[in-house]
């Protein structure tokens, strides 16, 4: 290969990236290996890329379609070196990638650093920071490359040293370079002999490659004569195949995981893993893993999730977001078709039968593990549907207004908190609520709020508390997105507490109703002068049976939206349908009695009552000062009725 230069440039490492090279430098040592997974994997993706790009432009591959990996090493130059022959970067390509990070996930992997060195070193490639691992082991590291397609005068050598007084800068400058692909040239830190060996190098290459695509290959080495020599003979060292396309009896759990690894930057082990080859009018193969943890940008809406599409064992992008519906985005796998074209794109993906086919198939298999993990009897499996709900839970939800062809099995698989455990965790389904239903109950009775301890404490749930009936405690702000889009579940209305008359059917005993109807009748003046004293404020007022011990309690018409949604929408900068609440007041409370004779303050105290219920729902005070005043006023009043008493 020749390689003329021209005059080198040299430029200033970004601060994250030179953060970065201190923590490889520094924190990392202890987990070297990884570098040469990171570089492997990279070359890959080259070499994938270009068999993308090549479709569409064969004259990319230059008469060199065979694909590879090539690992070396020098024991006198103390040197290890990785080539490919894929894509290659262009000039701006190589300082765009090696002297900066573009991406947002750089805050996000520094702020992931937990101070153990083998959970830091792992993060590297899930936040696409793997080149960088280079600099574990060497303290200069040499790129050539160039970008298929172009010039060979147009070839780029990119190189950092760590030592002496050029610590974090880089060189770039233009090379003649013949070969298409990248070469990296590590040159090893004076503790890092032991990597010279063909030995050491391919058990690396092993353990993390194995389930590369393209062949790794490596000089042969032979015993001669009572020494190891190296041949001109290139050797395979992974397996370089297809790892979906094998028999599932031939891949064992650590090489599932291992390729699970590779897919996902992901450094634990999946939950759980579906490997399927769908055969009929349609042919794919699928495999699909569940992972064990979010990624850092699961929420970002600017971030493609999705998995890697080939067809016929051609890699042709990698985060075909098509193939699975938002709610199931987490899922990482490959799925391989045998139908599609090779040329397909985004806008193919969007309109085509044979992705809906795939894209069903696909959510169906997922939602089957799912549901194997959640009914497994063996506490083991359960456990790790529990690890699911906690990492993935709030995603999943969104299914039930997304996923309608499938609403039922994902209704089946929503955990939420109940007053049957008073605690935080999700874990009751809505068959368990069924389950324990109380004689003569017909309906699923929920509360939301935007805390569990608002949810939990809410003065709504008094009576059911004290009947027995449990309810629903729903504190996610994706929980209203849920009961907006479930009314019912297995013929049951889903009922919220905060909406609309209290109705508990044939759990309300004859005594109940007498009560109510003489405590209509006993309030209603008072009931008018505080509807005509709130009259801004609430739609109508009151007398309710659902309150035990709290004074009041502000509830919605059935078909309205509710405080906590109202909240939800306006603090993500929309409008919320105007709409008075109901104020419901609770007969038997000292507060409510005392207003019955209340003349002087009764307008102060009206107000009081609305604004307390206000808060007990999550709500906030309009006039946060003038309520602060009435009270002190009102305690000043009741502290001279005592005086004066």
């Amino acid at each position: 290969m020749s390689e003329t230069a021209t005059a080198a440039q040299t430029m200033n490492f970004q601060a994250e990236v030179k953060q970065l090279l201190h923590l490889m430098i520094h924190s990392l040592y202890s987990n070297r290996d990884i570098f040469l997974r990171e570089l492997v994997s990279n070359a890959s993706d080259a070499c994938d890329k270009l068999r993308f790009e090549s479709i569409a432009d064969p004259a990319l591959l230059e008469s060199d379609s065979d694909l590879k990996i090539r690992v070396a090493f020098d024991k006198v130059a103390r040197t290890i070196t990785i080539t490919d022959n894929g894509i290659g970067m262009s000039r701006d390509e190589a300082i765009s990638h090696l002297g900066t990070i573009a991406r947002s996930g750089t805050k996000e992997f520094f702020s992931s650093l937990t101070g153990d060195q083998k959970k830091d070193a792992n993060l590297i490639g899930q936040f696409g920071v793997g080149f960088y691992s280079a600099f574990i082991v060497a303290d200069t590291v040499t790129v050539t490359t160039r970008r298929a397609g172009l010039p060979t005068s147009d070839g780029v050598r990119w190189s950092c040293s760590m030592t002496g007084d050029s610590a974090g800068e880089y060189t770039v400058e233009q090379i003649e370079r013949e070969a298409r692909g990248t070469e990296i040239v590590l040159h090893l830190r004076e503790d890092q002999d032991e990597l010279l060996s063909g030995f050491k190098l391919r058990h690396i290459i092993r353990e993390y490659s194995d389930h590369i695509l393209q062949p790794v290959v490596m000089k042969k080495e032979e015993w001669k004569e009572g020494e190891q020599i190296t041949t001109d003979e290139d050797e395979t060292v992974n397996q370089a195949n297809a790892l979906w396309t094998r028999s599932k009896s031939d891949i064992t759990d650590e090489q599932y995981e291992e390729f699970y690894k590779h897919v996902s930057h992901d450094f634990q082990p999946p939950l759980a893993w579906s490997h399927a080859r769908v055969e009929g009018r349609h042919e794919y193969t699928q495999l699909l893993y569940i992972p064990a943890r979010a990624p850092f940008d699961m929420w970002d809406r600017k971030t493609k999730h999705g998995l890697k599409l080939y067809v016929r064992r051609v890699f042709i992008m990698d985060d075909a977001d098509k193939l699975l519906p938002g709610y199931l985005r987490f899922v990482r796998g490959v799925v391989d078709s045998a139908d599609l074209p090779l040329n397909v794109s985004r806008e193919i993906l969007q309109e085509g039968r044979d992705i809906d086919t795939i894209r069903s198939g696909c959510t169906k298999k997922i939602l089957s593990v799912l549901e194997d993990l959640a009914d497994n009897e063996d506490p083991l499996q359960k456990e790790k549907f529990t690890t699911f709900w906690k990492a993935f839970g709030n995603v999943f939800k969104e299914g039930v207004g997304e996923d309608t062809a499938n609403r039922e099995r994902v209704a089946k698989l929503l955990r939420f908190a109940s007053t049957h455990l008073d605690t935080d965790e999700q874990s009751v389904s809505l068959a368990d609520y069924l389950s324990r239903m109380k004689d003569g109950q017909s309906k699923i009775y929920y509360v939301t709020a935007e805390s569990f301890k608002a949810a939990k404490n809410s003065p709504h749930l008094e009576v059911f508390r004290k009947k027995g009936i449990e309810v629903l405690l729903m504190h996610e702000h994706i929980d209203e997105w849920v009961v907006g889009n479930m009314t019912e579940f297995e013929g049951r209305p889903m009922v919220s507490v905060a909406k609309g008359g209290l109705d508990l059917g044939a759990m309300e005993d004859e005594a109940e109703k007498q009560a109510r109807e003489r405590d209509e009748g006993e309030f209603k003046p008072l009931v008018e002068r505080l509807q005509a004293t709130l009259a801004e404020q609430v739609k109508e007022v009151r007398i309710t049976h659902r309150l035990t011990d709290s004074p009041a309690c502000l509830v919605s018409d059935e078909f309205e939206i509710g405080g906590n949604l109202a909240r939800i929408l306006k603090s993500a900068g929309r409008d919320a349908p105007a709409s008075k609440p109901t104020l419901e007041i609770n007969p038997q409370h000292p507060v409510v009695q005392r207003l019955r004779n209340e003349d002087a303050h009764f307008d102060d105290w009206a107000a009081v009552l609305f604004d307390q219920a206000l808060l007990a729902e999550g709500g906030a005070l309009e006039d946060p000062a003038t309520f602060v005043r009435r009270m002190n006023q009102l305690m000043l009043a009741m502290s001279g009725e005592r005086t004066s008493a």
